[in-house]
């Protein structure tokens, strides 16, 4: 299917008269986590394609398995008990590669195949994830992982940048040989195969720039540098970090920076986003926006040392049912009055970023931005909280299509990379964000008292709800 979805789009742009000779460098993004099996004698097939045929008629035979795994696949428990196991526990895991065992990771998806397949698996040649699948098609030739996708796998050492061992053993034998040696994101891995000069007309020189994850290449279309971060408030809320000295820990991802080889990003992902204050607005303003805005208006900073933690389904960070209310003393409370439940619910989400943030090892620098997309980021009160719990600028930037836009300036980095040139220089002249928040005089000081408050709260919620001593 997406080899015939590759097919359709190129005819579509020769229809509408592309002009394919202009391209000097291409790259892309697929979905993370996916794997795509090559079957035996594949490489030869895809070296040897015939310009006078679309691609599917060509590879149709090529796959050992016919149902890539993708994303939402959940089915692996059992292997991911036993990769952690084999490394010495789920936080060995995470230092070593980035994140606990997740049952969507590659590396236990791929371990479950051998193990209930185990034929397919020794007739596959190579194993791509979606990205480096993409690349090699236009490469005509297996595409190597790179290191930012790669690290969505459980099998890369994200410091050292080469394939853990012991999971590789964990997970499938002969396993390092079917997925090659990874290779840093902004390579130029080769120049497109003669099948595209011929039967598009590309340029014969221009370079393929290694393919990478659709969060790291949304990071880099938002043009995160050190220090900021990207808040995307939608139906869950997903924070993206640059981090210079990563601390792994039991929730979060830590990946490989897709633009610079020296330096990381983080994903945080909190379920209960955008839903939960639409539960909130129709239940304290009326169903009504303006009335929830000016709710936090009305309401001051640090909401009189009121709390409240909002989860109506299961939140993953940290893993919570349920809404719990505290007074100022600490105090369990039934209820907040309507403007108080408002701002509760807005100063708790932030609130709970922050300190998930910074349990990664992010800092708020003085030249930090935090740049909000997403539908509550049209709401400049909700993002005058947001500057003033993180204490840094808020940016508004239109992300529609970030991962697309962000494979073309990883694309224009590629051509550019060669002479050693940062990221940030080659997409200097992108537009620029506006400024949307600052934070308010005196939000440092409030809501540093609040912090290891709600911090301590949290782990007071969660020690309950597994029965355990506070």
């Amino acid at each position: 299917m997406w080899v015939q979805a590759l097919d359709i789009l190129l005819e579509k742009m020769r229809a509408s008269g592309f002009d394919f000779s202009r391209v000097l460098a291409l790259s892309g993004a697929g979905q993370q986590h996916g794997s795509i099996y090559w079957k035996a004698g594949a490489s030869r097939v895809l070296t040897s394609l015939s310009p006078d045929l679309p691609l599917h008629e060509q590879l149709q035979a090529c796959f050992s398995i016919h149902d890539c795994p993708v994303w939402m696949d959940s089915s692996t428990t059992a292997q991911c008990r036993q990769l952690e196991a084999a490394v010495g526990g789920a936080q060995a895991l995470s230092c070593l590669t980035g994140s606990r065992a997740y049952e969507r990771f590659t590396g236990n998806q791929i371990a479950k195949i051998y193990q209930q397949n185990p034929e397919a698996y020794s007739h596959t040649e190579r194993i791509s994830l979606v990205s480096s699948f993409a690349a090699s098609l236009f490469l005509g030739s297996y595409c190597p992982i790179d290191y930012s996708d790669g690290s969505g796998m459980n099998l890369l050492q994200i410091q050292d940048k080469v394939w853990a061992q012991a999971c590789l053993g964990a997970c499938a034998p002969h396993l390092e040989e079917k997925l090659g040696p990874p290779v840093p994101s902004c390579s130029v891995v080769g120049p497109v195969s003669s099948y595209y000069v011929q039967r598009y007309g590309f340029p014969s020189g221009c370079k393929v720039v290694a393919f990478t994850g659709d969060n790291p290449a949304s990071l880099a279309g938002m043009r995160l540098e050190e220090g900021d971060i990207a808040i995307s408030l939608g139906t869950s809320d997903t924070l993206f970090l640059w981090l210079q000295e990563p601390t792994p820990a039991l929730e979060g991802h830590i990946f490989c920076s897709p633009v610079d080889p020296r330096h990381y990003m983080a994903l945080l992902c909190f379920k209960n986003g955008s839903l939960m204050r639409e539960k909130i607005r129709d239940e304290s303003a009326s169903g009504s926006w303006s009335e929830f805005s000016k709710a936090l208006r009305s309401t001051e900073m640090g909401n009189g040392g009121n709390l409240g933690f909002y989860f109506d389904v299961k939140e993953i960070t940290p893993e919570m049912i349920g809404r719990h209310r505290f007074s100022p003393e600490n105090r369990e409370v039934p209820a907040f009055p309507a403007d108080v439940e408002i701002r509760a619910l807005i100063e708790g989400q932030f609130l709970a970023k922050r300190i998930h943030a910074e349990g990664l090892g992010y800092r708020v620098l003085p030249k930090t931005k935090i740049l909000a997309t997403g539908g509550a980021s049209h709401n400049g009160d909700i993002l005058q909280v947001l500057a003033d719990v993180f204490g840094a600028p808020v940016y508004v930037i239109d992300t529609a299509n970030s991962a697309c836009v962000g494979s073309a300036y990883r694309a224009f980095h590629g051509l550019a990379a060669g002479t050693g040139v940062p990221f940030s220089e080659v997409v200097k002249f992108a537009p620029s964000p506006r400024l949307a928040a600052t934070p308010s005089p005196g939000a440092a000081q409030v809501y540093a008292a609040l912090l290891p408050r709600y911090a301590q709260l949290e782990q007071r919620i969660l020690s309950q709800s597994q029965g355990l001593p506070e």
